[in-house]
């Protein structure tokens, strides 16, 4: 059935927005109830330049949001030891709502460890050990922010989500494991694959929701999807530089053109799930401070 190609763009950057707006509202209650605003600690761990962006990126988002932003840097030469001593002060600082651990971390460091250093309360991130026990036993904790901003912008496309059909195309405990979670929570009938999956085309073809998540630049082509379906595509892959280009061109796991003429609804990248991450990181780190306070999570979060 062919609709017109703006029908099919779900537009991550404008419902971030939104997201991001909506926090910021609900800030100011919060700190009247409680006496102050919500805090976010972030760590970044040595010197590599695209974790400072991200960084710094996140940092000018807490603080437009209204909430404590907290920058912790340490060298690249930072022991273990170091990592989580720090980590364990974060935990015990009651104006430190949200710790977020950026990864990577240099080689020499055991990341798991790390991770698992953060109070289950304060991990924003959703990546320690318990928040990921809580997801997969339906007990409120802390979700990955990638794959709930996924979650958002499927409500928002499709409304309930129940009985639909979902394959996630990746397995990594960042998205593709979460992910699955989210959807099974949701009521939908989820299979995982991944890149091993034997007759993988077949299997997606059959989805009325495809979250690509695999790290291969432009894998799930047009004759894969289902006439309909709804395409999330959480990839991000630079292409080698054409001639005359300085840069290649960012692509997501998806062949967007041929995917868009088949689907329903599909993400774009850039501008799809990605604005959603630092969104849901907010998000997160306002509902841990309520409960952290002993208050009901706010309304509409």
């Amino acid at each position: 059935m062919a609709v017109d190609a703006a029908a099919r763009v779900i537009d991550g950057k404008a419902f971030a927005a939104g997201l991001r707006d909506r926090i910021a509202g609900a800030v100011p209650a919060f700190a009247k109830a409680v006496g102050r605003a919500p805090g976010l600690a972030v760590v970044l761990v040595g010197d590599d330049p695209a974790s400072a962006v991200y960084v710094g990126s996140k940092g000018k988002a807490t603080i437009a949001a209204g909430m404590q932003s907290f920058e912790h840097r340490l060298p690249a030469s930072a022991s273990q030891d170091e990592v989580e001593t720090l980590l364990r002060e974060l935990n015990a600082d009651e104006a430190v709502d949200g710790i977020l651990l950026q990864l990577p971390l240099p080689g020499h460091l055991d990341e798991q460890a790390a991770v698992a250093t953060i109070h289950p309360d304060k991990d924003v991130d959703g990546l320690t050990p318990v928040s990921a026990g809580r997801l997969a036993l339906g007990i409120a904790g802390m979700v990955p922010c990638t794959p709930y901003g996924c979650l958002l912008l499927l409500q928002d496309r499709l409304g309930d989500l129940g009985g639909k059909d979902a394959v996630v195309i990746g397995r990594s405990i960042l998205v593709g494991k979460p992910m699955a979670q989210l959807l099974l929570g949701a009521n939908c009938t989820v299979t995982m694959a991944h890149s091993r999956t034997k007759n993988l085309a077949d299997l997606v073809r059959r989805a009325d929701i495809v979250v690509a998540a695999v790290g291969r630049a432009e894998m799930v082509k047009g004759d894969w999807i289902k006439p309909g379906a709804t395409v999330i595509d959480v990839g991000i892959n630079r292409l080698a530089a054409a001639p005359g280009e300085t840069k290649g061109r960012l692509v997501g796991d998806v062949d967007y053109a041929e995917v868009a003429a088949v689907a329903d609804a599909i993400t774009p990248v850039p501008g799809g799930v990605g604005p959603m991450t630092i969104a849901c990181l907010l998000r997160n780190t306002l509902v841990a401070a309520h409960r952290r306070a002993g208050l009901a999570d706010p309304a509409g979060f």
